[in-house]
């Protein structure tokens, strides 16, 4: 999981300007797998504010032409990666594509949607990153339909070992723009948490799973 340091804190400061990160250490956040978490991160409030919007968009767009191009196809995850997936394609100048995380239950049942031809070249568009079974599920669907997936860009990745070892497995290249070690350092700086706040946010990445049981 590969990251620019300058990029990953300017992204930072800017996710928690616009509260797209909320962090609770006393009363943590549940997600949908069951996890309790301290922090709960909204990607989708980037949309709201152009200034933001325009950075995250430019840094994908330089992290793709460094690292991945030549790149046929854009494709964004439903649903958090599908507007700045656009977004990015159109300033590529690329066609860009959609993959649900199933297929739709009526009409043509597409999980994928948009044209992707067998053999084109990908690059996967996703918000952020968490166990990371949903975004590999995605690439999995890709690959099924005969694409050559060349990697992931994301926003923010929570660095968890399940993701990090799953991503290997898959021979995946995973590029983000910011890190939850990175997040909690420019809280620090922002007063947004207290010192005494590390060791809960630092042993909640450890053991997720068994956090706050």
């Amino acid at each position: 999981m590969k990251m620019n340091e300058q990029s990953a804190l300017k992204t930072a400061e800017f996710l928690l300007q616009i509260k797209a990160i909320k962090l609770n250490v006393t009363n943590p956040f549940t997600w949908a797998s069951g996890i309790k978490s301290p922090i709960y991160c909204d990607n989708r409030r980037t949309l709201s504010f152009p200034k933001v919007r325009t950075y995250i968009r430019q840094e994908f767009v330089r992290i793709i032409n460094e690292e991945f191009m030549p790149v046929d196809v854009i494709a964004g995850v439903a649903t958090g990666g599908i507007a700045i997936g656009a977004l990015v394609a159109q300033e590529l100048g690329l066609p860009f594509a959609y993959v649900r995380s199933s297929e739709k239950k009526h009409g043509l049942t597409n999980v994928i949607e948009g044209v992707i031809e067998p053999g084109q070249s990908v690059l996967v568009v996703e918000d952020l990153v968490s166990t990371g079974q949903s975004s590999l599920g995605v690439v999995s669907s890709l690959r099924d339909a005969g694409a050559n997936v060349k990697g992931m860009v994301a926003i923010f990745t929570y660095e968890l070992q399940k993701a990090v070892k799953s991503f290997e497995k898959e021979q995946l290249a995973l590029h983000t723009l910011t890190n939850y070690t990175t997040l909690i350092k420019q809280a620090v700086a922002s007063e947004y948490v207290t010192e005494d706040d590390l060791d809960t946010l630092a042993s909640w990445r450890i053991a997720p799973e068994k956090w706050g049981i």
